[in-house]
């Protein structure tokens, strides 16, 4: 099997435990270059990362010819112009989530990379964990009957509005494309597309009731399946406490999992309730890197792909409207 060597555009707090080590973590993969606006700040992350090559211009990545594939790791505001120099350059796309700021600025990437007859893949890396891989083989082994709903509840707690919290940046839309909700909850949206297909209908009420920031602080909806099974959600993002969880809701049993934390796994029948503590490891985007990688080498598929995100993006666009 050939090494992959990837090229690294934005090098910020994602990449530095979540996602970049995965790239020379990799079986027959490599992190050859890495590339940020502010130069000090690139060559510091090689230097720690030991990587050979850094630079404040990401032309330097894409014409590199010992480069076959770029993770794009920057806001979401610049994700389709990279990924339409990518696809030009010749290069294999891994982009982070949210794919894009519109559905049709996904579509846009996904057309332009397959003129180019590259791969485009997006950062949905929960499709690849092993945690969630256990909810799914929990829904698939008929643990839980027939899957009828889905419900997904989601409250935060106001965080600073200080100018150096840094996260702010999830709330600023002309970044980030909306705010909490738009940013986060399309992870939890991706996986439900990966255990039970597309979603066809959706309807939902989105507004700002705290006025903290611009964009929507708290969402409800209720959409559908292809297949048929319902779900139903509710994120507030001004709420009084934190807590985060998904429960999937059988004719026989429910499955209680987090989309963003690591606890255990609940599988709840009658008056029964069995743990499965399944952990994360330490990079997250690992194990979809390494499906990356196995697909180039052509061995297997990424389950994470631009048409995937898509449909993720189309959802959470159809939420927002």
């Amino acid at each position: 099997m050939k090494t992959i060597r990837w090229g690294m555009i934005g090098c910020g707090d994602v990449a530095e435990i979540k996602s970049g080590p995965g790239f020379y973590k990799a079986d027959h993969s490599t992190l050859v270059a890495v590339m940020r606006r502010n130069g000090k700040l690139a060559e510091d992350y090689a230097r720690r990362h030991g990587v050979g090559r850094w630079s404040d211009d990401a032309e330097v990545i894409l014409r590199a010819p010992d480069i076959d594939a770029v993770y794009i790791a920057t806001l979401t505001d610049s994700h389709r112009d990279y990924t339409l120099r990518c696809a030009e350059a010749g290069k294999h796309v891994y982009v982070e989530k949210p794919m894009g700021m519109t559905h049709a600025e996904c579509q846009d990437m996904i057309a332009a990379c397959a003129r180019a007859g590259v791969s485009l893949w997006v950062g949905y890396y929960r499709r690849a964990l092993p945690r969630f891989l256990a909810v799914k083989s929990l829904v698939e082994s008929g643990a839980i009957g027939t899957v009828r709903a889905v419900v997904s509840r989601v409250s935060q707690k106001l965080p600073q509005m200080t100018p150096d919290n840094p996260i702010l940046w999830r709330v600023d839309a002309a970044k980030s494309g909306g705010g909490f909700f738009f940013e986060g909850a399309c992870h939890t949206f991706d996986f439900l597309d990966c255990m039970f297909g597309p979603i066809v209908d959706v309807r939902a009420i989105a507004a700002n009731q705290a006025g903290a920031w611009a964009p929507e602080d708290i969402v409800a909806a209720t959409w559908r399946f292809d297949s048929g099974i319902v779900g139903t959600g509710l994120w507030c993002y001004a709420a009084d406490h934190d807590h985060e969880m998904n429960e999937i809701v059988g004719s026989t049993g429910r499955i209680r999992f987090s989309t963003s934390q690591p606890v255990p796994i609940q599988l709840l029948r009658g008056s029964a309730v069995e743990e499965y503590p399944v952990g994360d490891p330490p990079h997250v985007h690992q194990p979809l890197i390494q499906s990356i990688v196995d697909e180039l080498n052509g061995q297997g598929r990424c389950p994470s792909t631009g048409e995937t995100a898509a449909r993720t993006a189309r959802v959470m666009e159809q939420i927002l409207i």
